[in-house]
């Protein structure tokens, strides 16, 4: 398997295209904008999922799942939803193909099956799931609904770049609703508590909690809480949101409860979700010029064993010490390869798991079985050292819980030397322009300054930090009054 990659230095965005298709995670597809994720990529997304949906499930809520096609007069009930979204849509027109007569051997659609109404594929379910509610929800006895569903949404991308937006991708979406605003704003700051766990204990990857100026919050919602990442480029990654609605869907779906008093009343709402976009996270906080770097939390394979033997009697003797060792690590739940593959010498599969990000490589050879030892080498800093089997298990256990840790610090310490406090407009854009990454800067809260910043700089509002601190000053831009300074960056 060739590895050779172009240089993180020399282009960042080339470098991350060829990672992520010389590693096996992902391909272009015949679709535009559409990706096929390979089986090495899905079983990352297939690990993300397995602990956010513990995690969703610990916090009491359930999984069910929602029509892939919204009625357009459903999705257009909600109106800054619908207008938010209209320009992603795809839309279904008729249901059924015939033969061309005109054109032999090719279909045409069939003008006598077009719809009565359109259907939108759903670019995001509130509207489908929003009218489904409405059935469900009668009494306070009903709340809090709360309900996830693992899916694919369409959002028809012009610019795609593989996990990181693409036409069709897959995500969880929850959809809660709650009897008071003070219960549903909770939810919404819990999960992006959530996001941020999950993101740092298990992706390594760092991440500001905060709140979406006006001009970046999801559409419909009354506020949007975000988690954002730094990537090694200096650029922003928006790694997952959660919205409080208020109650503009159940007012659009006339979704209403009585109350324990006995009166009707509109429930109020939050939605939240993060996607496959978390793979692209991942790839760009912590990989290097020679292939993925994957934190063991997350990694399909977390050690890989390479046999090294010359005939298939020296195979038969590692084999044999092998399979005790994987037994004891699969025992504690470890993922182990043993890779017997005679169609490769060992060099080409050192090549291969370096690049897929393997966390640890142990090679056995006859010198290793005579002496007792195996090699151990890390992914992340390339050290070696020599164990004595006897204590292959208790080492690979310390070194992976070493390696997620100092994934996160190095991850960590980078965001540190790259979030820089500016106090004028000169400053901002001498950072923003040579140095990237997050810029902390006082606003004056309008749109009309952010928008004046974004045209000039490409620099947008992360987030106004839930730690920010209350503090007078002067806006970067504008040099009216402010309060608090707020994180810009570029972003993906």
């Amino acid at each position: 398997m060739s590895k050779h990659l172009t240089k993180r230095s020399d282009d960042y965005s080339k470098w991350y295209n060829e990672l992520v298709v010389k590693a096996d995670l992902a391909e272009n597809s015949a679709v535009r904008g559409c990706m096929v994720i390979k089986p090495y990529g899905y079983a990352i997304w297939e690990k993300m999922q397995a602990e956010l949906d513990r995690m969703f499930k610990e916090t009491g809520h359930e999984n069910a799942y929602f029509p892939l096609f919204v009625p357009k007069s459903l999705f257009e009930a909600e109106e800054k939803n619908a207008e938010g979204f209209a320009k992603e849509c795809a839309v279904v027109t008729h249901y059924r193909l015939q033969n061309d007569p005109d054109k032999p051997g090719k279909l045409r659609v069939d003008p006598a099956a077009k719809l009565e109404e359109e259907l939108v594929v759903r670019p995001t379910s509130e509207a489908i799931i929003w009218n489904t509610y409405k059935g469900w929800i009668q009494s306070y006895r009903d709340l809090p609904l709360l309900i996830n569903q693992w899916a694919n949404v369409v959002r028809w991308e012009m610019r795609t770049r593989l996990f990181l937006r693409t036409a069709e991708f897959l995500w969880q979406e929850g959809h809660t609703a709650h009897a008071t605003k003070a219960e549903a704003i909770a939810e919404a700051k819990q999960m992006q508590n959530v996001y941020a766990t999950f993101a740092e204990d298990f992706m390594a990857m760092p991440v500001v909690k905060g709140i979406k100026s006006d001009s970046e919050r999801f559409a419909g919602a009354e506020d949007t809480y975000t988690i954002e990442a730094l990537m090694q480029d200096g650029k922003a990654l928006q790694a997952g949101t959660s919205h409080f609605l208020g109650q503009n869907f159940a007012e659009a779906f006339d979704v209403k409860f009585t109350s324990k008093e006995g009166k009707q009343e509109h429930v109020w709402a939050t939605s939240w979700g993060v996607s496959t976009r978390l793979i692209g996270g991942l790839i760009m906080t912590h990989s290097d010029d020679n292939g993925l770097v994957l934190p063991p939390k997350l990694a399909p394979i977390q050690v890989v064993i390479v046999p090294i033997y010359k005939n298939e009697e020296q195979l038969a003797e590692i084999s044999e010490k092998v399979s005790s060792i994987v037994k004891e690590l699969r025992a504690k739940n470890i993922s182990v390869k043993f890779d017997t593959r005679d169609t490769f010498r060992p060099g080409a599969k050192f090549a291969e798991y370096e690049l897929k990000g393997v966390p640890l490589r142990i090679a056995m050879g006859k010198r290793d079985l005579e002496n007792g030892t195996v090699e151990i080498a890390r992914r992340d800093n390339f050290e070696k050292q020599t164990v004595s089997q006897d204590d292959v298990v208790e080492m690979v256990t310390k070194l992976l819980n070493e390696i997620q840790e100092s994934l996160f610090q190095k991850a960590k310490n980078y965001r540190a030397a790259h979030t820089t406090e500016v106090d004028n407009f000169e400053d901002f854009k001498n950072t923003i322009k040579t140095k990237g990454g997050f810029v902390a800067a006082h606003w004056d809260g309008t749109e009309e300054t952010e928008n004046k910043i974004k045209e000039i700089t490409k620099a947008t509002i992360r987030c106004i930090p839930n730690d920010a601190i209350e503090e007078n000053g002067v806006c970067v831009f504008s040099g009216k009054p402010s309060t608090k300074k707020v994180l810009f960056a570029k972003a993906y």
